[in-house]
């Protein structure tokens, strides 16, 4: 029988070995489970947004029952608006502006933000690294650094609960390091049920305005001649990962609306037409997002996006336009 010291010994090793080994536990590894977390569990918590000097607080409940997902982002900051997400689309309570706006859901991204997900493929443009342990919220937290190895995109860092891999922090930043936007967790709690009346808005919508907008309209609904927009200069990795065309204001001048991305930060381009002799081009900022517009072909070009502001003025500078036809090609 093995001596009691020698047991002790055995039990410690293996207690150490255990502990190694999650920790051991690759960063990648982490962020599939963050993204698991965000998607694919229950959820309810408030959290603090940091931007631009400013900050507010929001109210977030997330739940998924037999594969379906409902959400309600409620801001706590006195403007009394809301969200309310389904898989099939988001409506937006405006009480300052007496409106309601219901849009169908373009993607399936959890309303507290984008956060990273690790596809093989990000190594090439972002280092991906585990940063130590830290205490959130009195949780004890594994850091994981995601920086970018070029100037056209921004990095996080991510403070993910050792449990769940929830991200009870998460910092947006720049090449240098330098934070453009925080999110914080105040509390955060993880029921096995949350009813239907939780995702219910508390305000009273009577006399509010209801717009509805509808699916962006294919090209071939608007006319066989309609111009084709794509951006011919786009930063290492990026790709064209969606494309629409939209009749907003007036149907006869549809807006053609891209979507470039690297598998983690994106650029979306807007493309109308301008009346003669206007000519717009300059910088903006939008939040924690960076825009740059101009004029191309007698169209105002706008790309906005969670990225450094020569990316989105090199997409935007490159978009050329082409004639449907038989096959694509650019127009002169």
């Amino acid at each position: 029988m093995m001596p009691l010291d020698h047991r002790r010994t055995l039990a410690c090793v293996i207690v150490l070995a255990a502990s190694a080994a999650a920790h051991a536990e690759e960063p990648r590894q982490l962020l599939e489970r963050m993204n698991e977390a965000l998607t694919g569990r229950n959820y309810v918590g408030t959290f603090v947004h940091f931007a631009n000097g400013r900050f507010s607080t929001m109210r977030i409940l997330h739940r998924v029952d037999k594969g379906r997902v409902i959400e309600r982002l409620v801001s706590l900051d006195g403007s009394g608006r809301e969200i309310v997400g389904t898989s099939d689309e988001l409506t937006c309570y405006l009480p300052d502006q007496r409106k309601v706006l219901v849009e169908p859901r373009k993607d399936q991204g959890p309303l507290l933000g984008t956060l990273p997900s690790f596809r093989p493929e990000l190594v090439d443009y972002y280092t991906v690294e585990a940063a130590g342990t830290s205490r959130v919220l009195g949780h004890d937290t594994r850091m994981v650094s995601v920086m970018p190895k070029d100037a056209y995109r921004f990095g996080y860092r991510l403070w993910l609960d050792e449990k769940t891999a929830m991200p009870l922090k998460t910092q947006l930043c720049d090449g240098d390091g330098r934070v453009i936007e925080q999110i914080l967790f105040a509390e955060i709690a993880w029921p096995d049920h949350i009813p239907n009346s939780a995702f219910k808005p508390q305000l009273s919508t009577e006399g509010f305005a209801w717009v509805r907008t509808e699916s962006p309209l294919r090209l071939s609904e608007i006319g066989s001649d309609s111009l084709l927009w794509r951006a011919i200069k786009l930063p290492p990795g990026f790709r064209l990962s969606a494309s629409s065309t939209q009749a907003l204001e007036d149907p006869s001048r549809p807006v053609a609306h891209l979507v470039y991305s690297d598998g983690l930060a994106s650029v979306s381009v807007f493309i109308e037409a301008r009346e003669q002799g206007q000519v717009l081009r300059g910088h903006a900022s939008v939040g924690s997002s960076a825009a740059f517009s101009t004029t191309i072909d007698g169209h105002q070009i706008t790309a906005v996006g969670e990225v450094p502001p020569q990316t989105v003025e090199l997409i935007a500078d490159s978009v050329q336009q082409s004639r449907r036809s038989s096959g694509m090609s650019p127009h002169p």
